[in-house]
């Protein structure tokens, strides 16, 4: 098959978090409801079983409930398996086996930390899907995990049977970086992205406090991720190009956006869908931030299962 010229025509830029926020609205699909899940914190949690994967001198401890097709949840930028507590037993109430493996340094896992690329990362969470021995999984990417999702989508189509990309950048970009009057959109970006501390979340996010369900007790940012795990990942997308990763293998993809995200803002939300064609899906999530997860639960829970349930 022949590269497609207009991806190809595309600069390739790597950009984690906060590059994204420029050129104009783009008007996609739009989550009407929040979701047929209850909007009640359940009372009967599933239990969770945590069990470790041995990769040579690699340990990744993973999180797992539920039983049914395999869904696996990547976290975030040096974050753990924990934030996606609730998410998770949603899953599994709807009929999921859902596995959250903890990236190197976090949790019980252990491994090599230095000159990584996201293929070694992906190797990890390939080993987790073997483990299971039911062959494919869907695998869920949020923010810095969809890099990792797109990037085992590729380097093992055998074991990903479609790919969620949550609050994710679309990883190419049309203008240089160098370009000045990008850097002084970018440079106000920053400043602009709402950086704040969620009390009633426990900890530090990116996220709209507007958009926080009243008296949420979920427990997204009261853990805090590990310098080193945030650093191996940073040196491990700048050392994969983004060619490698961006076309996430063949699989069917959902391009879960959030609609107030200033880190991966909707400006650029017909990207994906733009360069991969029909195989991408794209929804939104309203009244949500980057953070996504504390913010919105349910309709992330029932975007990822109800495009699960598309797949064979």
């Amino acid at each position: 098959m022949k590269p497609n010229k207009t991806i190809l025509a595309w600069q390739p830029v790597y950009f984690f978090a906060a590059i994204f926020a420029l050129i104009g609205y783009v008007p996609i699909a739009r989550v009407q409801s929040v979701s047929s899940f209850s909007t009640q914190t359940p009372t009967n949690p599933n239990i969770e079983k945590h069990f470790m994967v041995d990769r040579g001198d690699i340990h990744i401890e993973v999180i797992a409930q539920g039983s049914g097709p395999a869904i696996v949840i990547l976290p975030s930028l040096g974050r753990g398996a924990e934030d996606y507590g609730f998410v998770a037993e949603l899953l599994a109430r709807e009929g999921f086996r859902v596995l959250r493996p903890q990236p190197r340094g976090i949790g019980k896992s252990t491994g090599p930390m230095a000159n990584l690329t996201l293929h070694d990362f992906a190797a990890d969470v390939a080993a987790v899907i073997e483990n299971e021995g039911k062959g494919t999984a869907i695998v869920v990417g949020h923010a810095y995990g969809h890099f990792v999702t797109r990037m085992l989508a590729t380097d093992r189509p055998d074991l990903v049977r479609g790919a969620v990309l949550a609050a994710a950048s679309a990883g190419r970009f049309q203008m240089a970086f160098t370009n000045p009057l990008f850097r002084r959109k970018f440079a106000k970006l920053l400043k602009r992205v709402e950086i704040c501390h969620c009390r009633r979340l426990g900890g530090s996010t990116i996220c709209n406090l507007r958009s926080l369900p009243q008296g949420t007790t979920h427990t997204y940012g009261s853990r805090d991720g590990t310098p080193e795990t945030e650093k191996a990942e940073n040196t491990a997308s700048r050392a994969t190009p983004v060619d490698e990763w961006f076309a996430c293998g063949t699989t069917r993809v959902l391009d879960l956006q959030a609609e107030n995200d200033a880190v991966a803002p909707r400006k650029f939300a017909s990207v994906l869908k733009a360069a991969l064609g029909e195989r991408v899906t794209v929804v939104v999530i309203p009244n949500a931030g980057h953070a996504l997860v504390p913010e919105q639960p349910q309709a992330m829970a029932s975007a990822i299962a109800a495009f699960a349930r598309t797949l064979k």
